[in-house]
């Protein structure tokens, strides 16, 4: 096919790439070693190459030809060989685990310098023409958080806004939300963002040893939106998986009877909002968009009924007949809640405070508190992705893969919130991954642009390729067969020629 001649730049893609390392193997599709990719994009030919990020996890499992750094969902123990004394000091120096840098789920821009993320406190610089790893930087040295998103946002200044969990800091269990800054003063050029990282605001867990699980938070123009799920991180009983040779996985418990609290924070004051809203019990990872309107928070999010998904990914589940038999128990749901944030405080009880054209209710409560209902606006779409000129702001386009039952995308789709149609983009053994939307410099409207997969074939003697579709019509422009083993990723980003200069290939 034909590339349009503006699509010059390099999308660069992040997952898990080696599950066996010697005799071991991974119990976890989340928590194989780290493969980046990346697609080049110049004068309509475009130039494919991968690495695997070499981390210290990685360098060390290497070196000993085994898994020997633990990660969410498998736990590793030293050599037994070692004598008493050194397996009991072990013993105690994993009760606040040291984590993995082996930043697998997404790609950050911080300044000038591009990062693997994971959902710790590591992240790694890399070259992102190269795809060289680079330096490790803990945020914990400038921050206190153990864990931290891989969905950062980005205003419209390119700073940074990322959340973090902090486990027992004084006994105080909270999220924190810090701000990158985009630059440094000019006197500090040597000087990196981190320095300059600035704490906006923390959150208390509504229970002090059970943080919520969270894998990404809303942004609007005046608001920071933070959902506390029913889905939760035990501390005591992380602090001793090692010892009872459980991994840090099965510390996580979802409650269906509990509440799911919304916390809005005032992005000039940094004070939360007072007013108590929540929902019932749902498991989320991915919000879509959040925008204001007339007095109201509007946000979108992909919600489950319950926490099957992860336990889908275990790779004992994800053998030959994996597409018979996995069956997700509860269907991603996209679901749009109507958030009053200005509201007649003499409204009666039972009524519903909601003032927008929306099948989303907020309902007053005696105790003062507001239970929110969202709309359904379609199912079965996960790992979706917006214009990003239009973060925080009132849009129609969702671009995210179509899932059905199973947790492994079979076609692209393309959503559009307001008159709920979708367009597909699908054939026959493809799973395609996360869509990116790449706007047309020129672009006059929100769809103006193209939407770039990766699309791996169910058949591994099939060769895999990038898809280029127009995404306005959802067409095909062309793809770019590449004649290497691709593995299904997670996360990425495109960045502009004009934002990295692509070496002279």
């Amino acid at each position: 096919g034909q590339l349009p001649t503006w699509l010059q730049g390099i999308l660069l893609r992040n997952g898990p790439g080696m599950h066996t390392i010697g005799d071991s193997k991974y119990n976890h599709w989340f928590d194989g070693l780290a493969l980046l990719h990346s697609f080049t994009f110049k004068n309509g030919e475009v130039y494919y190459r991968s690495k695997y990020l070499r981390s210290d996890t990685y360098n060390c499992n290497i070196e000993a030809n085994r898994i020997v750094v633990s990660e969410f969902g498998t736990m590793a123990y030293p050599d037994p060989c070692k004598n008493i004394f050194a397996k009991a000091f072990s013993y105690l120096s994993h009760t606040i685990p040291e984590f993995t840098d082996n930043c697998l789920i997404n790609i950050m821009k911080a300044g000038d310098d591009f990062y693997a993320t994971g959902e710790t406190n590591f992240i790694r610089k890399i070259n992102p023409q190269t795809l060289e790893t680079l330096e490790k930087v803990d945020y914990n040295k400038y921050v206190a958080v153990n864990l931290a998103t891989s969905h950062p946002h980005y205003d419209s200044d390119g700073n940074v806004l990322n959340m973090g969990t902090s486990i027992v800091d004084k006994g105080k269990t909270k999220y924190v939300l810090f701000k990158i800054p985009s630059s440094v003063p000019k006197q500090e050029k040597k000087k990196s963002c981190f320095k300059h990282l600035e704490v906006v605001c923390s959150i208390p867990s509504h229970s002090l040893l059970h943080p919520s699980y969270y894998h990404s938070f809303g942004l609007t123009e005046n608001y920071i939106i933070f959902i506390e799920q029913p889905f939760r991180l035990d501390i005591v009983k992380m602090a001793t998986a090692y010892i009872r040779g459980v991994n840090w996985a099965s510390c996580l418990a979802y409650n269906k009877d509990d509440k799911t609290w919304f916390h809005f924070i005032d992005r000039k004051t940094k004070k939360e909002v007072s007013t108590k809203f929540y929902t019932d019990a749902l498991v989320f990872f991915h919000h879509i968009n959040a925008y204001e309107e007339d007095g109201h928070i509007i946000f979108d999010l992909i919600g489950y009924t319950d926490n099957s998904l992860y336990d889908m990914f275990y790779l004992k589940n994800l053998g030959k007949d994996f597409e018979e038999n996995s069956k997700l128990t509860s269907i991603p749901t996209c679901k749009r809640f109507v958030v009053p944030l200005q509201y007649d405080k003499d409204a009666e009880v039972g009524s519903n405070l909601v003032r927008l054209a929306s099948t989303a209710t907020a309902v007053k409560e005696k105790d003062g508190n507001i239970y929110c209902q969202p709309e359904i606006l379609c199912e079965g779409i996960e790992l979706p992705r917006i214009n990003y000129d239009y973060n925080g702001k009132k849009y129609k386009y969702v671009f995210a893969t179509k899932v059905q039952w199973s947790p492994v995308p079979t076609q692209i789709a393309k959503f559009n919130t307001q008159t709920k149609e979708m367009l597909h983009w699908g054939e026959d053994h493809c799973w395609p991954s996360e869509p990116v939307f790449v706007p047309n410099p020129d672009a006059k409207e929100e769809d103006d642009g193209v939407v770039l997969t990766c699309v791996v074939k169910s058949d591994p003697k099939e060769a895999p390729f990038l898809l280029v579709l127009d995404a306005k019509t959802f067409t095909e422009l062309g793809r770019a067969t590449v004649n290497v083993e691709m593995h299904m990723d997670l996360h990425g980003m495109f960045i502009p020629e004009q934002v990295v200069k692509t070496e002279t290939e």
